[in-house]
């Protein structure tokens, strides 16, 4: 039996690329994208070419005011900041309300097996399970709703993902062992406990970001854990 295909639109399969571009770091922060020139590199019209930078306006990777130039974001420590607590709003009201349940969702579990199965490759490999992770945690709740208003924020933790493994400002067993501990938490039904330690795991990722962007780390950053051996 032949498999389902998915129809993708010109708009849409534009604006993958494009996306795609921005994650790998070849069209870097600051990097302009107008839309004659989105058209010539996809050979579609100009319509076309708006549509699909508009869409990535949207997402917030790409930042343009009235009659100005689409460009690539540039995050500062603010930016960081703004959007880890974001993050962690969403992201610890929903450890609480799994923990109430003691409900652990497989794919998560199966996302943290695709991290520890990393632990030797590159740093970005760890970029795609990493954010799986995290949203099949939110996706486990089941509200529409709350799914949608996390996913505005991924592409731009995607941004936020790709400088810190680049960077390398994250071990990746830390990371594994962290995700592992979170979901022992919430089976254990210790809702708070979950939500303490995200907020240590996205604090260490924040503050060491921040750091390496020239700002003033905060004392998150190095927070040390007790999952890891000395």
């Amino acid at each position: 039996m032949a498999g389902r295909i998915t129809a993708v639109s010109i708009v849409d399969a534009i604006a993958a690329d494009l996306r795609s571009r921005i994650f790998s770091g070849e069209l870097g922060s600051g990097h302009t994208l107008t839309e004659t020139d989105v058209a010539s590199s996809y050979e579609v019209a100009r319509p076309t070419a708006k549509a699909s930078i508009e869409k990535l306006v949207a997402e917030g990777l790409l930042d343009r005011g009235t009659h100005k130039t689409a460009r690539v974001v540039e995050l500062g420590p603010d930016s960081v900041r703004d959007i880890y607590l974001a993050r962690a709003y969403l992201e610890s009201e929903v450890l609480r309300r799994l923990a109430r349940t003691r409900d652990v969702p497989e794919a998560a579990v199966q996302a943290n097996r695709d991290i520890a199965a990393l632990q030797t490759g590159a740093p970005l490999d760890v970029i795609e399970p990493d954010m799986r992770f995290h949203t099949s945690l939110i996706d486990a709740v089941g509200n529409e709703r709350i799914s949608r208003m996390y996913r505005s924020l991924v592409g731009e933790v995607r941004l936020c993902m790709v400088r810190i493994q680049s960077l390398h400002l994250l071990d990746t067993a830390l990371i594994q062992a962290e995700h592992q501990k979170i979901l022992e938490l919430i089976e254990a039904g210790r809702g708070d406990a979950a939500a303490e330690l995200l907020d240590e795991h996205l604090g260490r990722a924040r503050e060491r970001l921040v750091a390496a962007m020239g700002g003033i780390a905060g004392p998150e950053a190095g927070a040390r854990s007790e999952l890891l051996p000395e």
